[in-house]
Order: C-alpha cells, then sequence, then structure tokens
C-alpha cells in the first residue's frame, strides 16, 4: 500500500468513525502518515534536510 493509499484509508476511516477517542487517533495516524509523505516526496527531490518528523 502506498502513503497516499493509506492517506485516503485513514480519511475514509475519519468520516465514518463512531466516537471521539476513535477519531482523536485516527487523527493522529494522519498527522503522522502526512509527515512521512513529505519526508518521502522531500526524499525523491533530493532535499538534503530531509529529516524523518517526530
Amino acid at each position: 500500500m502506498t502513503i497516499d493509499q493509506q492517506i485516503e484509508e485513514l480519511r475514509a476511516e475519519l468520516r465514518s468513525a463512531a466516537g471521539d477517542g476513535e477519531r482523536r487517533q485516527i487523527k493522529a495516524e494522519l498527522v503522522l502518515a502526512r509527515a512521512e509523505r513529505e519526508v518521502i516526496s522531500a526524499e525523491q527531490d533530493g532535499r538534503e534536510s530531509a529529516e524523518r518528523p517526530l
């Protein structure tokens, strides 16, 4: 599964999340997945300052 697919899956889960706790968890996972996508993009672009967030 690509990072973009993972993000889309998390968005779908967020739309159907039942409780506040579940929504918070999914939102946190989305933040991490988006940060990972940015790192991957930076690495592919050859940016030397591409450091893993968090």
